[in-house]
């Protein structure tokens, strides 16, 4: 684990793949570190198949891609073991029960059968299914099946879980139970997890990390707090009058914007003491007054366009 700490858990440099005559991922470079980390993209970005790629499921049509210190195109099932998956899709072994259906992965990822028992049951009831545990997976809602998948993924206790789409088919209630439920595995056991989603609030509030792709290319990557980090200056939100206060700042020698009702000003000195005269000038309310910065719906479709 403590080397994990100073090298990437997952390093690709111009991964490609394509099927076909289609093109997956051109060319995907990207470094992911511990802790929790989103895999951000639309529909069809190649989000999937670059998981797809890390699990060792599919073979790259060219570049290199290090998992956990091994190149999974010829790792053995040892290093496999090390991951867990829960994928998209809810087609589940309908015969089995929960508990059955996760003891199986377990014993998949190496573990003998009493401890995939156990740690079946201890996943179970952590992510809440423990009184549902012997019911078939074909009765079970997608909510459950959602937390079934995330169950198996992490019985056989792994240093990685990739998370495809986890929220799929959730309400709003249930999403954001699952996700603070991602987020207390992350923190509580140390897990690296990998949140494939094209949800940005999903990722905005769980995660440490993002990795934006799109085109089969990784766009945008780094902490949330670096790829959010915006220009220098001063963020002013008021009552009214946004675009007199901007007007006001102008004719005092400051660079200042309007941007959907906010003023963005850029530093200079004095700038604080230009604002609070300005406003009381007006007579408008302050209703916020802050460093300048972007949210991850500013960094995307930036990175998109």
């Amino acid at each position: 684990m403590s080397s994990l700490e100073t090298s990437p858990v997952i390093a690709a440099r111009d991964v490609t793949k394509r099927y076909g005559s289609t093109t997956a991922l051109a060319g995907l470079t990207a470094e992911i570190g511990a802790g929790i980390t989103g895999l951000l993209g639309s529909n069809g970005a190649g989000k999937t198949t670059f998981m797809s790629l890390v699990l060792g499921l599919r073979s790259r049509d060219g570049g290199e891609l290090s998992v956990l210190g091994h190149d999974p195109a010829t790792a053995g099932i040892e290093m496999r073991a090390r991951i867990g998956f829960a994928p998209e899709h809810h087609d589940l072994p309908a015969e089995l029960s929960a508990s059955d259906f996760v003891r199986h992965l377990a014993e998949m990822h190496l573990l003998p059968r009493n401890a995939a028992v156990q740690r079946a049951n201890e996943a179970l009831w952590l992510v809440g299914l423990g009184e549902e545990r012997f019911r078939p997976v074909a009765t079970m809602s997608t909510g459950q099946r959602q937390r079934a998948k995330l169950a198996a993924a992490i019985a056989h206790d792994p240093e990685l879980v990739l998370l495809d789409e986890p929220t799929d088919g959730l309400d709003p209630i249930q999403r954001t139970s699952m996700l603070d439920l991602i987020r207390r595995i992350g923190t509580e056991f140390g897990l690296h997890i990998v949140v494939s989603s094209h949800h940005l609030e999903e990722v905005e509030r769980i995660c440490d990390a993002v990795v934006i792709v799109e085109g089969g290319e990784v766009v945008r990557a780094g902490s949330l707090a670096d790829v959010r980090r915006g220009p220098e200056g001063l963020v002013v939100e008021v009552d009214e009058r946004a675009d007199e206060l901007a007007r006001a700042l102008a004719a005092a020698g400051f660079e200042a914007t309007v941007d959907d009702g906010r003023v963005l000003v850029d530093p200079a000195d004095g700038l604080h003491d230009a604002v609070r005269d300005a406003i009381a000038d007006l007579g408008v309310g302050l209703r916020r007054l802050g460093p300048r910065g972007r949210t991850l719906e500013d960094v995307y479709l930036g990175a998109g366009s």
